[in-house]
């Protein structure tokens, strides 16, 4: 069901999503140069982007490159091949890696030894060092490698997605007499990237020494009586976006547990070495993984920066990282005798903000249910909930305790899939009834539904979220989540669960929007509203808050209502395909991004309607595959005082932010939003207010001076 619409402006009003995806990778990158950001969180900034930019390659790039072998005709929205996005591509992301790692040579390292945390390079080991690195590599190191020379009868190993290796140039002959003069060696994944020295040989607090440093070091060890003339960290990312022909599959869990295997092998789409590595080393492995130089990274330190993510916590300097924040409860809850949800629920709505305010009503909530003897079924949608989920657990204690249980359990959940997959089947191991969705479209909505028996009937209690059932990631993304015993909503998640079971047409809801059904035709219909009472001469507003915009029927729709003289504000975190301030076309609309200590992940829709004033949450963005291929909910708060709520801390302290704004010009370009005034920072207010204050001083992110 594809009901889309085609774009009705010229391609030059609309961006490229591609290059908008670099562009919010710059954005975070600019976190690892704020001084106001402590030191060790401005280095996750960095692993950050380094994470952000391999899942970029495994699926963006990966896409591009299948699109140009196919000889995909069709043109991008903006107008352009695959071959040109290619292209612009390939130099942005050159520009942006180099970047990244002058951030880390020039800045963060050196600031990082002045604290006492030196990342000590093999040239300048004394002898005690490396003695015991020595002793490390013998020890920890040397047991689990496999050197494999390249000859006829060794050929060119199939290497993992993304792991660390090592090209060695050799001189001389072995014990057999053979001497190809090149071996591969792949670090195992179970080793650290990162080593940290005795306190009293590092001759600093802290010492650390890169796993690379160690194996060019020792590498000879492996390859006795021969020369190495040199050693070269690479390492190369893979195509990891899985195919799975719905129409020929009839298990969909057996077909992934297949293919899942396959994703560690998939097509070379990037290849990353260190700057020192030999042309005629770069040129061999360009030529075994079918790439062009264009796909070539030479990088000046670690090839995978991903894996100094857990430095920060390993080192005692909560002085060098955000202040520790401990969630708070909303007041209800905490007034409320232990156990007694139920019947707070039935006194009013809740909503929930996280991280500001805890995910343990969420867990406690459902842990009540699988405990308690009323409690006749819970359905349960499940997207991203991690490889060890206390939800999880409740679902199959409830299952075992003899309750109805249903999960839909979103198999296709990309890097998700193995973990959901495990899950899956120990709830049906309990007895739970577990089913994979509507073929074709990816169950993304967060919906939790409890069915308690109360009084000789059974009444509905529902959970609808705007972000996954992940108590860790609840912790570091934003996100809204209501909790509520209205019956009419919960008539509505029936009826979703309904469909998503079993077979029948979809029925009308009363209160939700329902993708692939609803929700566009309901937004673009909001929005047409806003142009039409600002042509009439009343007061017209839109704002959204999101991930993603890049719908072209959403977009014209939001370009005809700034003509109309609708005031449209766009809170996108990551990449928008509008241009705002458009002459005659988009002057009315703006659009910012905030990047702070929390990822943003609330979509929030605002209309102003005359008066009304609908709000909606959702977990739909702005875009094709939400409104038309995947399964998504967006639902109103239909207590006054929390959309007043959700107004003030979901919106309009995101759009006086003057700390960790950024906004979006006509060309495209971000800049940084310059404090006027008293500085904001809706994060860090966020903090002092909802999350009522249990943190030590906050460090907001301002512009550079």
């Amino acid at each position: 069901m594809n009901m889309s619409v085609s774009p009705s402006f010229s391609a030059g009003h609309y961006l490229n999503r591609e290059l908008g995806l670099l562009a919010f990778n710059r954005r975070v990158m600019a976190a690892a140069q704020d001084s106001a950001v402590p030191l060790l969180e401005r280095l996750r900034f960095l692993c950050i982007v380094s994470s952000n930019m391999d899942e970029f390659f495994e699926i963006r790039v990966a896409g591009l490159k299948e699109q140009i072998r196919a000889r995909a005709a069709r043109l991008t929205t903006d107008g352009r091949t695959p071959q040109e996005v290619f292209r612009l591509v390939s130099l942005e992301a050159h520009t942006l890696v180099e970047r990244q790692y002058r951030i880390f040579n020039d800045e963060v390292l050196p600031q990082l030894a002045a604290e006492g945390m030196h990342f000590i390079r093999r040239a300048a080991w004394n002898e005690a060092q490396r003695g015991w690195i020595r002793d490390y590599f013998d020890r920890e190191v040397m047991p689990v490698l496999t050197p494999i020379g390249l000859d006829p009868s060794h050929p060119f190993p199939r290497l993992l997605n993304k792991s660390l290796n090592f090209a060695v140039e050799l001189e001389g002959r072995d014990a057999f007499g053979r001497s190809s003069g090149i071996a591969i060696v792949q670090a195992p994944r179970l080793l650290p990237r990162v080593v940290r020295l005795p306190p009293e040989l590092a001759g600093a607090p802290c010492g650390f020494v890169f796993l690379s440093s160690i194996l060019h070091e020792f590498v000879g060890e492996l390859f006795s009586g021969m020369r190495v003339r040199g050693c070269y960290q690479f390492r190369v990312t893979r195509n990891s976006d899985l195919f799975v022909d719905e129409e020929e599959i009839t298990n969909l869990r057996t077909k992934l547990q297949g293919e899942l295997p396959h994703r560690h092998f998939g097509d070379a789409v990037r290849l990353e070495v260190a700057n020192n590595c030999s042309q005629p080393i770069i040129d061999f492995l360009l030529s075994q993984f079918g790439l062009r130089e264009e796909d070539l990274y030479r990088v000046d330190g670690p090839v995978n920066l991903v894996r100094l993510m857990q430095a920060p916590d390993s080192v005692a300097r909560p002085d060098l990282l955000f202040a520790p924040h401990t969630p708070s409860l909303p007041e209800r809850l905490e007034r409320a005798p232990e156990g007694n949800i139920f019947s707070l629920l039935r006194q009013g709505d809740m909503l929930l903000h996280h991280p500001y305010q805890s995910f343990a009503p969420v867990i406690d909530l459902l842990r009540a249910a699988a405990e308690d003897p009323a409690v006749a079924a819970i359905k349960m949608t499940i997207y991203r909930t991690g490889a060890d989920s206390v939800l999880m657990q409740s679902l199959i204690r409830a299952a075992q305790n003899g309750k109805e249980v249903t999960v839909v359990v979103e198999l296709m959940a990309r890097f998700d899939e193995e973990a959901n997959i495990g899950w899956a089947t120990r709830l049906e191991e309990a007895g739970a009834h577990v089913v994979y969705g509507v073929v074709g479209y990816k169950v993304h909505a967060k919906a939790l539904l409890i069915v308690r028996r109360e009084d000789g009937m059974l009444r509905r209690y529902a959970h609808l979220g705007t972000g996954n059932y992940h108590p860790r990631t609840a912790r570091l993304y934003c996100d809204f989540g209501l909790l509520t015993a209205n019956e009419e909503i919960g008539q509505d998640v029936s009826e979703v669960f309904k469909q998503l079971t079993g077979l029948g047409k979809a029925r009308t809801l009363r209160h939700l929007w329902q993708a692939p059904f609803t929700i566009h035709a309901n937004v673009i219909a909001a929005i047409r509203a806003e142009a039409e009472w600002a042509r009439q001469g009343k007061k017209a507003r839109i704002i959204a808050k999101m991930n993603a915009l890049l719908d072209p029927g959403i977009i014209d729709a939001l370009y005809d209502a700034s003509r109309a003289g609708v005031r449209i504000d766009l809170i996108v975190r990551g990449v928008c395909g509008l241009r705002p301030g458009v002459a005659g076309v988009s002057e009315n609309i703006r659009v910012r991004s905030i990047i702070g200590r929390f990822l943003e992940h609330h979509r929030v829709f605002y209309f102003l309607a005359n008066g009304e004033e609908k709000l909606y949450l959702s977990s739909a963005d702005w875009m094709e595959r939400n409104f038309f291929r995947r399964i998504e909910l967006a639902f109103p708060l239909l207590d006054t005082q929390l959309k007043k709520r959700v107004m003030r801390e979901g919106l309009r302290a995101y759009l006086t932010d003057n700390q960790q704004a950024w906004e979006m010009s006509a060309d495209g370009d971000y800049s940084r939003r310059i404090s006027r005034g008293k500085p904001r920072s809706a994060q860090a207010e966020l903090l002092a207010t909802v999350g009522g204050g249990k943190t030590a001083a906050t460090s907001s992110i301002r512009p550079p001076a």
